[in-house]
Order: structure tokens, then sequence, then C-alpha cells
């Protein structure tokens, strides 16, 4: 009965378009009622899920990734990349691949992504004789990449949501984004190059040269040094996860402001403002997932989902399709940050149960919540994309399926060949 209160009542608030933090907390108070439990259960558990040391890496980690948002890193970012492959047959949107990759890295927000790289690279892809569907599809798929970045907040929520079912490090789940991120980079610009192949796009002039290449890349490097700084300072042991946000933010003021001289007071201000709007719906969602987590647990819901599942199938390759499918379905409704701590609690304790390490399914569900970032009816990131881009998600929709088939083989080597995410950290963490 309390189990189908939570599950009805939390569909009804979504589908009236109640905000995914009021449904969570709403669902979870009409279960207390229904229990006979006391209120302040759902209390109790709303402010010790949120009293965790290490949930101030994710106000440091977005404020970082604001100023250098409107730091002005990312022109920079895009001389870099254009001048490396922006000379071959769909150049500018192999250039937009690279540059939406390297400032996901820096940000670790595709919104973010999407917003900076999409309103320099979109208007001037057009500009060149590119297709404003094609423009969009490459911008808001390439700002996907940010979500398995170092400084992506998400990695620590994820972390943080498999507290109890499985031992997640925040520098094990890094790293095991690395090798994937690098290969969702590479599906990217193969989608891309295909589509610009197929449509006839002109290339854009001669390769520069090295030289310009390193100029570029020199120009770049302050901004970009802020990956390497928050990879070789935990691996080094100088500081931990939550202390090497610090360090980021500190890094993102030096550069944006003793560096490059690109941030405005004003611009700081818009930073401070939105990173602390941020943090605040990141930590309200955070507070009441753990109650709906409590339900979760109490209700034996992550058991009777995997005996559903294994009613299906016992096959491993069946089971994580099952997930991967569900993940996706659910990532199209709700964002990023709802599905990891619904989700995770769920559907980690089945994948493991069928051999998937937690590592492994931590990235395979930020693929695919990535993925529903840029699928309607939600499609945050493909909203802002086609926004700036001056055209209909419809018409944006219809061109869309080569960069899904990037975005799925990715997901499908991810999913079933675990080496991607498990290599990588069993060789730096021995």
């Amino acid at each position: 009965m309390e189990l189908t209160v939570l599950g009805v009542s939390f569909a009804a608030l979504l589908l009236l378009g109640v905000p995914v933090a009021f449904a969570i907390g709403l669902s979870s108070v009409a279960t207390i009622l229904a229990a006979g439990l006391p209120m302040a259960v759902v209390f109790q558990k709303m402010v010790g899920g949120m009293q965790v040391f290490s949930f101030l890496a994710i106000p440091f980690f977005v404020f970082a990734g604001e100023l250098m948002l409107y730091g002005g890193i990312a022109e920079r970012i895009v001389r870099l990349a254009n001048s490396l492959v922006g000379h071959v047959r769909g150049g500018l949107g192999m250039s937009n691949v690279l540059g939406c990759t390297l400032f996901g890295g820096i940000v670790g927000s595709p919104v973010a992504d999407v917003s900076a790289m999409g309103s320099v690279m979109i208007p001037l892809m057009k500009k060149q004789g590119y297709d404003a569907d094609y423009a969009v599809n490459v911008t808001t798929h390439a700002a996907l990449v940010g979500a398995l970045m170092p400084t992506s907040h998400n990695l620590i929520l994820f972390t943080l949501a498999t507290s109890g079912i499985a031992s997640v490090s925040v520098m094990g789940l890094i790293l095991a984004g690395v090798l994937p991120a690098l290969l969702l980079t590479l599906c990217n610009l193969g989608a891309a190059w295909w589509v610009a192949r197929r449509r006839g796009y002109a290339t854009q002039g001669e390769f520069p040269g090295w030289a310009a290449v390193a100029v570029a890349f020199a120009a770049s490097l302050p901004g970009l040094l802020v990956v390497a700084i928050i990879l070789g300072g935990i691996l080094s042991g100088l500081f931990t996860a939550t202390e090497s946000a610090a360090v980021a933010v500190g890094w993102a003021l030096l550069v944006t402001v003793g560096v490059y001289r690109s941030l405005s007071w004003a611009h700081f201000l818009k930073a401070c403002a939105k990173a602390c709007k941020t943090t605040g719906v990141v930590l309200l969602l955070i507070g009441i997932s753990a109650a709906f987590g409590y339900f979760l647990a109490l209700y034996e819901v992550p058991q009777k989902t995997g005996a559903l599942m294994q009613s299906l199938s016992s096959d491993p390759w069946v089971i994580f399709l099952l997930i991967n499918v569900l993940l996706f379905v659910l990532g199209t409704f709700l964002d990023m940050a709802p599905t990891i701590l619904i989700c995770t609690p769920i559907f980690l304790p089945i994948a493991q149960q069928f051999g998937m390490d937690p590592l492994q399914f931590g990235i395979v569900m930020l693929i695919n919540c990535a993925l529903g970032l840029n699928t309607p009816p939600v499609g945050t990131v493909q909203f802002v994309g086609c926004a700036i881009g001056g055209i209909s998600v419809g018409q944006v929709m219809r061109s869309i399926w080569p960069f899904y088939g990037a975005m799925g083989l990715c997901l499908a080597l991810v999913t079933y060949v675990p080496a991607f995410s498990t290599w990588l950290p069993a060789l730096m963490l021995k």
C-alpha cells in the first residue's frame, strides 16, 4: 500500500508539472501519512542526508565552473580546436566537438558548456554555411562529455548516492570517466565528420601549421590546467577531492582575473549568484532524495525490481540492456541530479548482482543521464542549443540519429567492455 502511494504520487506530481524536488518531497510526505509514521522522519532524513562533509565539493566545483564560464575561456579554446581540425571537411563541426570537450573539462556541466560554446560556435557555423540543425546537434552532443569530466559535481553526487551500497571513491570515479570521455569525443568526431561528408560541406582553408597550434595552445593552457591540477593534486596526495574543488576555485580566479583579465565585476557577481542558485537546488534535491531513498530501502524496491528483471531474463547482457533503457527513459523526464539520487539505490545492487563494477555502473549512469539532457520532453541541453541556433526541437530531432548512434555506440562499449571504465582506476589506485 505505502509503496503504491509513493510511486503513484511521485508520478502524478511529475505529470502535473510540479518541480522534481517538491514532487519527491510531497510523495515522501504522502507515504509517511499512509504508513502512520511520525512526520519528523522526513525532516530527520533530509537533514542527515545533507550533513556530509564531501558535499562542500559541490558548491566549489559549481563556482569554479561559473567563473570559467564568465571568464572568457571559451574563445581561446575555440581558437585552439579550430587550429587543430578546422582545415578538414566539416572541420568547424569537429572544432566544435573538440572545443566543447575541452571546455566541458573545465566547467564540468553540459548546460554551461552548450551555453558558452554554443553562443560562439553555432552562429559561426551558420555564417560559414553549415545548416542550423547540424550546428546544434554537434554542439549539444559534444557538450554532454562535460558530465564525465573531473570538475563535474555529478560525479560527487553518484559517490554519495552509493553510500551503504558500495564503496566508491571520488578519485576512482574521476579516473573511470577518463577513457569513456575520450571514447565519446571520438564517436562525436566521427558523427560530425560523417554527416559533414554526406551533406558535402566544404573545407575551411588549410592547416595553419604547428606553430599556430602552439600559440593557440599556450593561450588556452592556463584554463585547461584546472583539470591537471585536480587530478595531479589528488593522485599525489596533496589534497582531497573536496579540497581540490576549493583549489579549482582559486585557480579559476587567478586565471580569469590575473592572467586573462577577462572577468569583470558584474560577471563575477553573476557567477556568484548562479553558483548559489545551483548549489541550493542540488542540496535541496540531496536532502529530499535522502528521505525518498529511505522509503525505497524500507519497502525493498531494489530487491523487488531485481526480482522482476530476473523474471524476464537471467542473462547479464539483457539485464544491462534493460537497465540502460530504463535509465535513459527516466533521464528524459528528470534532470541528472534527481535521476542519480533516485535510481542509484535501485539499479546499482542489481548491476552488481550481475557482475558490473560500481565504477562502471557510475559511468553508464552518467552517460544515460547526459543523453537524457539532449532528449525531449525535458532536454535542457537541447532546448538551450535550439534557442541559440534559432531552430525548433522538431527540426533538430529529424537529423539527430547519427549523433544518437555515436552516443549509443559509446554507451554499449562502456556497458559491455568493463575495461573502458575500470582499467585506469585499477592502474592508478593500486
